[in-house]
C-alpha cells in the first residue's frame, strides 16, 4: 500500500509541474486529483500501518 501512495505522489507532482508551468494545461485539474488521492492513501496507509503493529 505504501508503494502506491509512493507512485501516486510522484505522479501527482509530475501532473502539477505540466499544469502549473502552462505546459498542459489539463494536467492541473488531474494534479489536483491526484493529490487528494495520494492523501486518502497515505492517512489509510498510517491507519493501517499502526493497526498491524499492535500484537
Amino acid at each position: 500500500m505504501l508503494r502506491w501512495t509512493v507512485i501516486f505522489l510522484i505522479i501527482a507532482l509530475v501532473a502539477g509541474a505540466f499544469g502549473f508551468f502552462g505546459i498542459a494545461a489539463g494536467a492541473a485539474s488531474i494534479a489536483k486529483i491526484l493529490f487528494f488521492i495520494f492523501i486518502v492513501l497515505f492517512l489509510v496507509s498510517l491507519i493501517a500501518g499502526r493497526g498491524w503493529n499492535r500484537s
